[in-house]
């Protein structure tokens, strides 16, 4: 009876130190699996991240076909005329609001391409804001970003208004010079919308 007894222990303990093992391996089993879960649950949020972000790029760059077909198309540049006048503030927010800014001509191609479509877009308007001041230090110009301006095309003894007039203008009677103006003077104006 003791050898029997004997062998019935040994089973019972060989059973309970099997189940243990399996339990063990089975939480082990159920951690990896619950990592790989967490792994694939990452990757699956990085490619909706992903595809969120082409889906945003693709809609940006609608809104910019959009904006080219209504305006016109230079070089690497949309341009679109203003519907309304605003001071200087409320149109860089109405452009910054479109996805662009005021426009910045950087080149004497880009006043002619500016002087061309003025005319088409805002036949008998002869001045347009510019994305260029000097309000931060008086004849120090940079654009609506604060980055400095390395093209001028200023008219005849332009700037002149010192502290006063902080704000650049294009000009069509001077064919495309700039002159300063006060910032809080109602104009019309052309928003630039960068192609990538």
């Amino acid at each position: 009876m003791a050898k029997h007894a004997l062998v019935i222990y040994i089973l019972v303990i060989t059973l309970l130190l099997d189940q243990t093992t399996s339990h063990t391996s089975k939480a082990k089993a159920k951690k990896h699996n619950k990592r790989r879960v967490k792994e694939k649950d990452g990757d699956l949020k990085t490619q909706i991240e992903k595809l969120w972000r082409e889906v945003n790029a693709l809609k940006e760059m609608q809104a910019l076909q959009t904006v080219c077909l209504r305006g016109t198309k230079f070089h690497k540049k949309c341009y679109l005329a203003s519907d309304g006048m605003k001071h200087f503030h409320e149109a860089n927010e109405d452009c910054i609001s479109k996805g662009g800014t005021l426009v910045i001509p950087r080149n004497a191609d880009e006043i002619n391409a500016l002087r061309d479509y003025g005319k088409r877009s805002l036949p008998g308007i002869n001045d347009f804001w510019l994305g260029i001041n000097d309000m931060v230090t008086e004849g120090k110009f940079v654009d609506v970003n604060g980055a400095a301006i390395s093209f001028f095309n200023w008219d005849h003894a332009q700037p002149n208004g010192g502290k006063r007039e902080n704000c650049a203008l294009f000009t069509q009677s001077s064919q495309g010079k700039w002159s300063d103006e006060v910032c809080r003077s109602n104009k019309r104006y052309i928003c630039e919308f960068t192609i990538p």
